[in-house]
């Protein structure tokens, strides 16, 4: 890359692989240096770049933007990063499950869902609960009723909270189905023809224990990202 390049704020952008808004957040938060002036025109350097790429690293990391600032001001002072990076990066706590009982009444489940639109059905269709019979419930995955509450914990209404596990639910399947797809096209076709040999089965079997595992882990973490680097962008949340 040449020390003389020069960019445009959209060009910087998409250079980095990031928007034009998330540019403006970062010189607002005083992450990102403010461009050279040619006329009226903003113009970044190569410097800008390696700046912005080690922003979305930070971000990756789960660092807040204040953070990042400490850093790179500790950076550019040339103080060491290890000793703020642990402080800022210092564990946070989770929320407490809730209990949650095997039963529930008809009754008290559609108090606890009557601010969701067919509450009842929707719960049951998104796996949270199912019927005994007609007075009473099964809790079927305490974990999706732990999601609605945490959502909803956050401020989200319930029905909107409702609403994303049923979203995330057909994203999540619709991410399950590429990854087994693949898997059967690229890890099981090419062994079938020895699928009676010992060590390509045990081969398999190790496989298939990777394949159970890996896709959940990585999309969690990806998400868990994701969502920390918009609401860092978010302006408003983060001035909050």
């Amino acid at each position: 890359m040449s020390a003389g390049v020069k960019y445009t704020i959209d060009e910087l952008a998409r250079e980095a692989g990031t928007t034009v808004r998330s540019l403006r957040v970062y010189q607002e938060r005083g992450v990102l240096p403010p461009p050279s002036l040619k006329g009226r025109t903003g113009l970044y350097g190569p410097e800008h770049l390696n700046r912005v790429r080690t922003i979305s690293r930070l971000l990756d990391r789960g660092i807040k933007l204040n953070g990042i600032k400490e850093l790179l001001n500790a950076w550019d002072r040339g103080d060491g990063l290890g000793d703020v990076l642990g402080e800022i990066t210092s564990g946070t706590t989770a929320p407490e499950a809730p209990t949650v009982s095997d039963k529930i009444s008809a009754t008290e489940l559609a108090d606890r869902y009557r601010g969701v639109s067919n509450g009842l059905a929707r719960v049951v269709a998104a796996g949270m609960y199912e019927p005994v019979d007609a007075a009473t419930y099964r809790v079927v995955d305490p974990q999706l009723i732990l999601i609605v509450e945490q959502i909803a914990s956050a401020g989200v209404p319930l029905e909107e909270a409702v609403g994303e596990l049923e979203k995330l639910r057909a994203d999540c399947d619709r991410i399950a189905r590429r990854f087994v797809d693949v898997f059967h096209r690229t890890a099981w076709e090419p062994l079938q023809h020895d699928g009676n040999d010992p060590a390509v089965r045990s081969a398999l079997s190790e496989r298939l224990a990777i394949a159970r595992i890996v896709p959940g882990r990585a999309t969690s973490d990806l998400v868990n990202r994701f969502v920390a680097r918009h609401l860092e962008e978010d302006i408003e949340l983060t001035d909050a």
